[in-house]
């Protein structure tokens, strides 16, 4: 990337927070800080709302931005160190998150600027919990974060900023959602009851679409649509473009025992407003919502909670767990079909690619039930690529798949009754020794996460350990968490709980029926990826003592695709971990074999993958 990609809007941006509208004391801002976040704090944007990548030119899902007078840094964690040094050009520089010799952003703010500077937000676009852990830094050096209307980076973007997306709205039907609205409604007003709430003002777009048995498709890969939510005890207000409703939204409520009251899209701040000065009791409002919703809402009457949707969400209930394991089936057959397909064009020296390839596995997924696309854009690398943690294909960095590198392959499908997440690790040549002592390695650990056993509502953060210890036990780890929940039809990457080295502050505890990724992994810089990640279901454990009655619990994997032996040294495994191995390669060939009866070439493939070490 050229200077002249970021320095012509940095210097546009400039001028802008010189003249931006602050307090009636302050002249400008002296920094401007730009999230990854939309209105939602989503994850992943659409278009319009990649206002971080279009400033910055960093295009990976996670980072932020901060601009001041005569600086330009990014803050990115260690899944895209690499992705960034790329994509960054000469006027930004790279702050590595997650390195204790990295500040926060705040702090940085604090030591770099002035006492008495003022440093701009756009409240819509930042968590309160974010915004206030900033301004908290930046109060102790005697600056202010200050909240700016006009959204600073779209009037740089201009009329080249991509119009929001509004698609259509589709209706989840109650064999595969397994609760209806109304009962979804119940045991919500039974949490507010408890915490003498009288409304719940819900923004994230997950929750909304969950609740309501709708899906959407305003940010590619994810099921949501754009829309915010109100819930008090006698009725559901939905926020959102009425265009967008299904046409049989009538017999979807009906169907769902309720009815909703639908208000534009853009009236949230009013609805907050007078559900805030007509309070008989507390606002539950999530203090990952933004700064701009928990700030209509006087402090005194917030109640700064996850949302109760946000942990029913997670609890997958009978139908969705159905879901779930089907549709993993259904997905293990297509990754077979792909790696069989791939092993084959390989050793017969027929051209494939990362970008060929991705696109041949998505027409396996395509041909199977209930299939709606991807849940994210495939990690098919090759080689050094595969050190990129979130690397995606593209024609400048596509590389040949072929029988002298490591090819990792982490992919995904929605599908109407659930979504999957699987990687795989694979040499289709003779690995290296190194390649596979840390292949091993991680395989050690994935092995001891997914048989662990553990007390109900342990803290995932607490496990994490249990995966990295192999690769620990010789000086290597890994830069990214180890497990993220898994939604039903909805995002790939679902709180709150999850498993990784990182504190998560809403982490409810790991609980039965939640779905979450067990995926260790190891990089070498330059050379080569190793990933190995299943999805894994948390079910009840038989132990002798049950945790003085608290209850124990274990993992169960529903991914269903070989993990390649030949990667494996079996020396470094215990007998204990051989077994571990065996029977879940039993498991995929008794589940898949069947489905596979009428394709004797991907299961011959199938076999010999699942031939026992």
């Amino acid at each position: 990337m050229t200077q002249a990609a970021t320095t012509q809007k940095l210097s546009k941006l400039r001028e802008l927070m010189q003249r931006a509208s602050t307090a009636p004391e302050a002249s400008g801002i002296c920094a401007y800080v730009v999230p990854s976040d939309d209105a939602h704090q989503s994850e992943y944007q659409c278009a319009h709302d990649e206002r971080r990548a279009f400033i910055s030119g960093f295009t990976g899902s996670a980072g932020t931005a901060v601009i001041t007078n005569d600086k330009a840094l990014l803050w990115t964690d260690g899944r895209y160190y690499q992705q960034a040094e790329k994509e960054l050009d000469s006027n930004w520089t790279l702050m590595r998150d997650g390195l204790a010799t990295t500040p926060s952003i705040g702090a940085w703010l604090g030591k770099n600027l002035a006492k008495g500077s003022a440093v701009g937000v756009d409240p819509r676009l930042f968590s309160f919990r974010l915004g206030k852990t900033i301004e908290k830094d930046l109060n102790a050096a005697e600056c202010n974060l200050v909240g700016i209307e006009s959204n600073l980076i779209d009037d740089v973007w201009g009329d080249d900023q991509p119009a929001r997306t509004s698609n259509k709205i589709i209706t989840l039907q109650l064999r595969f959602s397994g609760k209806t609205i109304a009962q979804k409604w119940d045991e919500v007003r039974q949490q507010m009851t408890v915490q003498n709430a009288s409304a719940l003002i819900v923004s994230a777009l997950d929750e909304i679409a969950w609740f309501l048995n709708l899906r959407g498709s305003d940010i590619d890969y994810n099921p949501v649509f754009f829309a915010y939510m109100i819930i008090t005890h006698d009725d559901v207000v939905l926020f959102v473009d009425g265009q967008k409703l299904p046409d049989n939204i009538k017999e979807h409520l009906s169907e769902n025992n309720v009815q909703i009251t639908v208000q534009p899209y853009e009236a949230i701040g009013d609805g907050v407003r007078k559900i805030a000065s007509n309070a008989k009791g507390k606002i539950w409002i999530s203090s990952t919502s933004s700064l701009y919703l928990n700030s209509l809402v006087p402090k005194s009457l917030r109640h700064q909670e996850i949302t109760p949707i946000a942990l029913l969400k997670a609890i997958k209930n009978q139908q969705e767990i159905e879901g779930f394991i089907n549709s993993h089936i259904r997905d293990g057959v297509a990754l077979c079909q792909y790696f069989a397909w791939l092993e084959d064009a390989v050793q017969k020296g027929q051209p494939v690619d990362e970008m060929s390839g991705a696109d041949k596995l998505e027409s396996f997924r395509k041909t199977k039930d209930h299939y709606m696309g991807l849940s994210f854009t495939t990690i098919s690398s090759s080689g050094p690529n595969g050190s990129v943690i979130h690397y995606h294909p593209a024609k400048e960095t596509n590389r040949p798949i072929n029988d002298k590198e490591v090819y990792l392959c982490d992919s995904g499908a929605q599908y109407i009754d659930g979504t999957t997440d699987v990687t795989r690790t694979l040499h289709f040549g003779q690995p290296t020794d190194f390649q596979k002592e840390t292949y091993t390695r991680v395989l050690k650990g994935q092995l001891a996460l997914g048989s662990t056993v553990f007390p109900t509502k342990i803290k995932g953060q607490v496990l994490d350990v249990l995966a990295r210890k192999s690769l620990w036990d010789i000086g290597l780890d890994y830069g990214h968490g180890t497990g993220h929940g898994v939604g039903h039809f909805l995002n790939v990457h679902e709180g709150p709980m999850g498993v990784g080295f990182r504190l998560m502050p809403d982490d409810p505890g790991l609980q039965q029926n939640m779905f979450i990724s067990n995926e260790p992994g190891f990089y070498k810089d330059g050379e080569f990826g190793i990933r190995i990640e299943d999805i894994v279901q948390i079910v009840p454990a038989q132990v002798k003592y049950n945790f003085a009655d608290r209850g124990a619990l274990t993992f169960k994997t529903v991914t269903m695709c070989p993990k390649q032996t030949k990667m494996i040294i079996k020396d470094l495994l215990t007998e204990q971990e051989i077994k571990l191995l065996n029977d879940y390669h039993k498991l995929v060939w008794e589940t898949l074999s069947p489905l596979l009866s009428q394709d004797a070439f991907t299961l011959n493939w199938l076999q010999k993958e699942t031939k026992a070490l």
